[in-house]
């Protein structure tokens, strides 16, 4: 806002205009200082020379008159517009406070409604809350008593009226619908979800208290069968979100918030019933089976570690960059690692999931919570069996894999082979019953683990319930194993594996594929 000016400022021009008529006035004054002669003492020509310069004085006199009288109007007109801009100035500012205050008011006033408004709105869903409350224990008190379907209506205070409902899209449910069918054929049940139904409903029992949700007043909750069913349907085909939803009759992104919440539910309730390290009872006898048809003592699991495709990641690109796929493929690949020890059954007993593809196999076991667990001696007088591409430690056992073996070595090799074998063949059935695992899906890096241990939880319970594979799911398993640079790390290692090695070929337990 530009300030009035001062008043010492109209000064100046006050005086400068006064200077001016003071000076026309001293001419006037001084333009005849002594009165003129008188007409008859001054020549005849003389007189009319005098005559006209004296009526010219007079006219530039009153010109002069005039102007100054017009100087001194003009400033008195300054003067004016000076005093009513200071009084225009001091009138805005004036009204520019008082707008200002009357919005602050407006918007004070405007809270403080709000603020009512809330606190009403509260009180009307504790008012609501408690109506709920007291219409459920109606009802419950209703069901119980068993006094008939218009009792109940009453019990809930309903009157007979239709509760309001959210507006949801109309999908058609029948695959569904027939599936969920006791009559449904158990064949095409098992092939839709890898499993029999027996199995299906011991799943749903277990995790009904995490995934179930209640009915509101707007909407009914999706039973808890068919959450658990988008779940296992998404994860057996691998088949993407849109098909999913036409599926079951139900928004894309319902089934993909169905399918993270019931893969954390079996993350949460069942991984640590079903996948878990093997007591002292169980790798008694795990010992007893590896070595039957090996030879190999105190054995008690085997290893393997392959790798799932996923999507380029937006950030460690380089990190899951696969090379060995990419260049086998033909086309730029990516994908994150899952190592996992089963038991002589094809069981999951440990999994570790998650780090990136470019990470060779004896890299991801020394960042494993296994490798750890072995560096306090839990695995002390036992191996694990694993490929060529793990280093011979004191509880990790694998292959000889320098050039010009000898036939010891060779067989040691052939036995060793036929462990190892087992934990190829459960992966080998873990990515052919869940398709998900053999293609990129659409599920976030961060949320792929869980999917990923949901299913080898899944897979533990197929196995143990004797689940077979439907004929066309089977899955060609191709990993490439490269041998670490320092391929072993135990010198007492080395020398049990020559031992080991010695027994099998001198006591007639070694096979003869070798000769």
């Amino acid at each position: 806002m530009n300030s009035c000016p001062a008043a010492d400022t109209i000064q100046p021009v006050l005086d400068d205009f006064s200077f001016y008529v003071s000076f026309f006035q001293d001419s006037s004054a001084t333009a005849s200082p002594s009165a003129p002669p008188s007409s008859s003492d001054m020549p005849k020509g003389r007189r009319r020379r005098d005559t006209g310069a004296a009526t010219a004085g007079n006219e530039r006199r009153r010109k002069r008159r005039k102007i100054a009288n017009l100087l001194t109007s003009i400033a008195s007109i300054d003067v004016q517009h000076e005093s009513q801009r200071r009084e225009s100035d001091d009138d805005w500012e004036l009204s520019l406070e008082e707008n200002h205050h009357q919005k602050a008011e407006a918007v004070l006033d405007h809270y403080c409604r709000l603020e009512e408004s809330l606190s009403a709105l509260e009180n009307d869903a504790g008012t609501l809350r408690s109506k709920r409350i007291r219409l459920t224990a109606s009802a419950s008190a209703a069901s119980a008593s068993a006094e008939g379907e218009g009792e109940a209506d009453a019990a809930r205070g309903i009157g007979g009226h239709q509760q309001r409902r959210l507006w949801v899209k109309d999908r058609s449910q029948a695959w569904w619908d027939r599936c969920n069918h006791p009559d449904f054929p158990e064949a095409e049940f098992r092939l839709a979800f890898r499993m029999g139904r027996a199995t299906f409903d011991m799943i749903c029992e277990k995790l009904g208290s995490a995934v179930a949700k209640e009915d509101t007043t707007l909407r009914a909750a999706i039973p808890v069968r068919q959450r658990v069913a988008v779940c296992i349907w998404r994860l057996a085909t691998g088949e993407p979100l849109r098909l999913v939803s036409k599926r079951f009759g139900l928004g894309i992104s319902t089934c993909h918030k169905l399918v993270l919440e019931v893969c954390n539910a079996i993350k949460t309730l069942l991984m640590p019933r079903f996948l878990q390290w093997p007591d002292d009872d169980d790798a008694t006898q795990a010992k007893s089976r590896f070595e039957a048809p090996s030879g190999i003592p105190n054995v008690i699991g085997s290893m393997y570690t392959t790798h799932i495709p996923i999507i380029a990641p937006k950030v460690s690109v380089a990190s899951y960059f696969n090379r060995r796929h990419t260049e086998r493929n033909q086309k730029t690949s990516y994908s994150i690692t899952v190592q996992g020890v089963v038991d002589p059954d094809g069981v999951f007993t440990d999994v570790c999931i998650g780090w990136p593809g470019s990470m060779h196999d004896d890299q991801v076991l020394e960042e494993s919570a296994l490798y750890r667990r072995a560096a306090t001696g839990i695995l002390k007088n036992t191996w694990i069996v694993g490929s060529s591409g793990y280093p011979l430690m004191d509880w990790m056992l694998v292959p000889y894999t320098h050039q010009n073996l000898t036939w010891t070595q060779h067989a040691f090799n052939e036995k060793i082979g036929e462990v190892q074998r087992i934990a190829r063949e459960a992966f080998t059935r873990l990515k052919g019953r869940w398709t998900c695992l053999q293609k990129r899906t659409e599920v976030k890096l961060l949320d792929l683990p869980v999917v990923i241990g949901a299913c080898c939880v899944l897979h533990n319970i197929c196995e143990r319930r004797k689940e077979e594979m439907e004929s066309g799911l089977e899955y060609e398993l191709v990993d490439d194993e490269m041998v670490p640079e320092n391929s072993i790390r135990s010198v007492s290692a080395s020398q049990a594996r020559d031992n080991i090695a010695h027994n099998l070929l001198h006591h007639g337990l070694a096979g003869t594929a070798f000769f």
